[in-house]
């Protein structure tokens, strides 16, 4: 994977608009656009189909979390939703709650694998959604966090998001197959927000993360495609684990 494989841009805006111009503006240096909450109530589907549309990668982030039927019929929807004509467009991550337990958490893998096989597009990753990163509690996360991600490997989910303080710990205990997808990403000399649990984009690629979620730091920044490269350059710099 090379540098821009690992950045996720989060496009926490509030209209097609925005999007499209942020998309267009970062389009030579950012390859995957996080969809949440705010953007797809706004806009839906179409914003997704948006993204798609101009070649890019989109990471739907509406942290499922319901009874099992409910949330695999979620996923296999939004396989649905992205699937364009006859090509192989589609999502290219979602996030599951693992709070929601392991049956919820299987149900899901097993509709994104059913789903895909039948439209004949490439499965997303299905990643549980450990302990916000916005959470300022820090007593017994890291523990709390293992045992969510060891039940969202058992339960067949491609990875977790979980902070890169508890990256290493995971890699160490769930192997190198095992995706990390980590928020709360600042460089160095910005500023928290309302973040508690952040890192550098070098400290989160050596603790082990895979993908960083980056938004404000790139978003607000006054050259946002001159902050994209400098993320980039943190992100090249750090060692392969």
């Amino acid at each position: 994977m090379t540098a821009k494989d690992k950045l996720i841009l989060a496009l926490d805006v509030y209209t097609l608009e925005e999007a499209k111009d942020v998309i267009n503006r970062l389009k030579d240096v950012v390859d995957i656009y996080k969809i949440g909450s705010q953007l797809f109530t706004a806009c839906g589907p179409e914003v997704v189909r948006y993204v798609l549309s101009q070649g890019k990668k989109v990471f739907l982030d509406l942290k499922f979390h319901d009874i099992p039927n409910t949330v695999a019929s979620a996923v296999g929807s939004a396989i649905q939703m992205a699937k364009i004509g006859e090509n192989q467009n589609s999502i290219f991550m979602c996030t599951v709650h693992t709070q929601g337990g392991v049956e919820m958490m299987k149900r899901a893998a097993e509709a994104a694998r059913d789903m895909s096989f039948q439209l004949g597009v490439i499965k997303p990753l299905i990643v549980g959604i450990t302990v916000l990163t916005s959470d300022g509690k820090t007593e017994g996360v890291a523990s709390l966090v293992l045992e969510r991600a060891q039940l969202a490997k058992k339960a067949g989910l491609d990875g977790v998001v979980a902070s890169s303080q508890e990256a290493a710990l995971l890699r160490h205990e769930l192997g190198q197959d095992f995706v990390i997808v980590t928020p709360g990403i600042r460089p160095k000399g910005a500023d928290a927000g309302d973040q508690k649990r952040i890192t550098t984009p070098f400290d989160a690629i050596s603790n082990g993360s895979n993908y960083l979620v980056v938004g404000r730091p790139i978003l607000n920044a006054k050259d946002p495609v001159q902050a994209a490269k400098d993320i980039l350059g943190e992100i090249e710099a750090a060692p392969a684990v």
